[in-house]
């Protein structure tokens, strides 16, 4: 295995804090990885990894030549895909929202797959924060503000939100007309697995923010079963309105309150602030952008 080659490994290794799961990512045989450290270790004449019987973790000297390695492999990157005009190779793993990669992102998937067939894409489903370095993920695909300082990405969509609730609820509780009425309602309550707690519904009320905590039977923490929650008629919802267009216009779900709608929901792609933008990660941030500029054209 060349150096370079073996620096790959080498930080991968230091990303999983593991030889099984690095030689599993870079799809070698693990005796392979074994092999590229001990022969850094000698071309360097000092120990870069020190091992134990649960994790793998870098010396001092280990620290220091990671953060020089993941700089020099970006830059290799970046600069055979300029000059080579070669295009972007390699795996890519990326974490998703299950509603996002569902409406958005896997119908159009075939289109990037036609347009870079070098990139092995490995997807994941989640709503919580991923330990990106930890876990091996290159970026990922998030709803909602995001206040993790440890990240950095690009906002790639802005979705109007709606209040909705069951023909069956709104014949039990009443259809409210402000939000005053609001008063002897109740919502299904959404915690996602990130916040842990549930979050107050919101409603914009001249060019003001309410917040308005409902009594709740029920909370979940899922997508899916949130809006499902809404249709068996267990309370109010707050959605994008393109998850529930179709229940609403087959009348199983109806809009509440819509001259006082929530705050739009940001939808942004992430990745670590300490990690050069690799070419893969680079050409499927831009290719996330154009799917979603496409979605908000009317």
């Amino acid at each position: 295995m060349d150096r370079i080659e073996a620096m790959r490994v080498f930080v991968r290794i230091v990303e999983r804090e593991s030889f099984a799961q690095a030689a599993r990512d870079l799809q070698i045989p693990r005796p392979t990885a074994t092999n590229a450290i001990k022969q850094l270790e000698t071309a360097l004449g000092t120990r870069l990894l020190e091992r134990t019987t649960r994790h793998v973790r870098p010396t001092l000297d280990g620290e220091a030549y990671y953060e020089r390695c993941v700089r020099l492999l970006a830059d290799l990157d970046e600069a055979e895909s300029t000059f080579r005009n070669a295009s972007p190779r390699g795996p890519l793993r990326v974490d998703m929202q299950g509603t996002l990669a569902r409406f958005f992102v896997l119908p159009a998937l075939p289109r990037f797959i036609a347009r870079y067939p070098g990139i092995a894409l490995r997807l994941s489903e989640g709503d919580r924060m991923v330990d990106m370095i930890q876990e091996g993920v290159d970026c990922v695909l998030r709803a909602g503000e995001l206040k993790d300082s440890s990240l950095i990405g690009r906002r790639v969509a802005s979705f109007e939100q709606v209040t909705c609730a069951s023909p069956d609820y709104l014949a039990r509780f009443g259809v409210p007309q402000s939000l005053d009425d609001l008063a002897g309602h109740q919502m299904v309550a959404y915690a996602s697995s990130a916040a842990g707690q549930a979050y107050p519904l919101e409603f914009r009320e001249q060019d003001q923010l309410r917040l308005v905590p409902l009594p709740h039977e029920v909370t979940v923490s899922g997508a899916e079963i949130y809006t499902a929650s809404a249709v068996a008629g267990l309370g109010l919802i707050q959605v994008p309105l393109y998850r529930v267009r179709h229940q609403l216009e087959a009348d199983v779900l109806r809009l509440v309150l819509p001259h006082h709608p929530p705050p739009p929901m940001p939808v942004s792609v992430l990745y670590p602030h300490n990690r050069h933008l690799s070419p893969r990660v680079r050409v499927f941030v831009d290719w996330l952008g154009e799917i979603f500029a496409e979605a908000a054209k009317p």
